[in-house]
């Protein structure tokens, strides 16, 4: 085989390894040709870098709010089911003194202490008592001469009414409801005046 000089011409025309030579070195002493070249072969263009950069930090913001809001929620959780326990705590401490007032009461000699004194005593603890828990939001429900409400009372019975007025208005109260911050907790048991006239 014959070596070939650069400078020997080619008879059959084709010169296309030249050209192609040609154009490789013409791609390295353009800097910009370059840089589009090898933003082909890498997939990275600075357009590219730029879009890559804004989505990592929406990922970052994205990934803190998602932390904080779990932080959040299990806060929040956490606070909750402290609230019950430090509620009932306070209902509990406002009832530490008519129980004293009772423990008191209870343990008296029943041979030194009048009949007279031994009711006193238990309506004094029963004020007291009822005035502890009004604080924390009970409610008595005793609805003597009102009309009569089924969603507040509980009829256990009827009598006859004197007058139509009268018809469907409590004529006694059994045992009293109690409704806490507004919420029933347990209805009145009345007797109903009804008229058959």
């Amino acid at each position: 085989m014959a070596h070939r000089n650069r400078n020997d011409f080619d008879s059959t025309g084709d010169s296309s390894d030249a050209q192609d030579a040609l154009g490789r070195m013409n791609d390295a002493d353009d800097p910009e040709r370059t840089l589009e070249v090898a933003g082909d072969a890498t997939g990275t263009t600075p357009a590219t870098a730029e879009l890559e950069r804004k989505l990592a930090e929406a990922q970052d913001r994205f990934l803190r709010q998602a932390a904080e809001y779990d932080n959040y929620r299990k806060r929040t959780i956490k606070e909750r089911t402290e609230l019950v326990p430090r509620a009932q705590a306070d209902i509990v401490k406002q009832l530490l003194d008519p129980l004293d007032d009772l423990a008191r009461f209870a343990h008296v000699d029943p041979g030194n202490v009048d009949p007279a004194t031994v009711v006193q005593g238990a309506e004094m603890v029963e004020k007291k008592l009822l005035k502890a828990l009004g604080a924390a939001g009970l409610e008595i429900v005793d609805p003597v001469n009102q009309s009569f409400d089924p969603q507040l009372h509980e009829a256990v019975a009827t009598e006859p009414a004197l007058s139509p007025e009268d018809d469907h208005v409590v004529a006694r109260v059994y045992q009293v409801g109690y409704k806490f911050n507004g919420q029933l907790l347990r209805p009145a048991r009345v007797v109903v005046k009804q008229w058959n006239g």
